[in-house]
């Protein structure tokens, strides 16, 4: 089986929609996955994931699954260094988070006194949860760290999603701490993450991705992608986000 988790198109987040730019990079996606024989399609509720996941639907004549935990994992802590309002979990700097060695073990992130105050855990065992039953009807169920083979399949589904939720669903299937692929990762509005299932031996399969981030589909239109999944390259960078 074959996930692509795809990131929405350039935001306009105070209309939870796209900009002129984000319209663009769409249309441009649809041309690629419209090629595709896809099972299924899910997206998130949230306006911009809907709106880039709108061309493809069209052009294939198609309909999506709308699933809530599929929206942004836009949980708010307290970060250290902010003490007028709170900030998304997945926004510290890295001087601060860095310090904190749970951060990067898969079974002990969670345990950071900021998350727990915000009952970070419940929401991911959530969203995983979710995923996994999604992913028991398509035929892999979950053992442990590894999937039961009950319907072994090449079939391709498609996530129309959020970067930070991205970087959850990838975190579950590989066994790693979401915090290490929210800081170390970027991918950019409109990019494909492509995610295939391994079956070496029968009925034992593991999820493993061969794609992150991709944007040729922006490229083959001479398509910069946008700035908006990243920080400044340098400080000194005054036209890039900073914060």
């Amino acid at each position: 089986m074959r996930l692509l988790i795809v990131r929405h198109g350039d935001p306009d987040y105070s209309i939870d929609s796209l900009t002129e730019k984000g319209w663009k990079e769409a249309e441009y996606l649809s041309e690629r996955l419209s090629k595709l024989d896809v099972k299924d399609f899910y997206v998130s509720p949230l306006g911009r994931a809907k709106d880039t996941a709108s061309f493809t639907l069209k052009k294939m004549n198609r309909t999506a699954v709308e699933c809530d935990w599929l929206r942004e994992f836009d949980v708010l802590i307290d970060r250290p260094d902010v003490t007028d309002r709170q900030k998304r979990l997945w926004d510290w700097l890295p001087q601060d988070w860095t310090q904190d060695e749970r951060f990067y073990q898969y079974d002990h992130w969670y345990e950071n006194e900021r998350f727990q105050q915000s009952d970070v855990k419940r929401y991911y065992d959530h969203v995983t949860g979710e995923f996994d039953k999604l992913l028991a009807e398509h035929g892999y169920v979950r053992e442990g760290h590894y999937y039961r083979v009950e319907k072994p399949n090449e079939d391709t589904l498609v996530f129309f999603c959020h970067f930070g939720l991205e970087c959850v669903l990838l975190a579950h299937l590989i066994g790693a701490s979401p915090m290490v692929l929210w800081h170390g990762f970027c991918a950019a509005p409109s990019s494909v993450t492509t995610v295939n299932t391994e079956e070496r031996r029968e009925g034992i399969a593991s999820f493993r991705i061969s794609a992150f981030g991709d944007v040729s589909h922006l490229y083959v239109h001479d398509e910069p992608p946008a700035f908006a999944a990243r920080f400044c390259e340098m400080y000194s960078n005054t036209d890039e986000r900073h914060d």
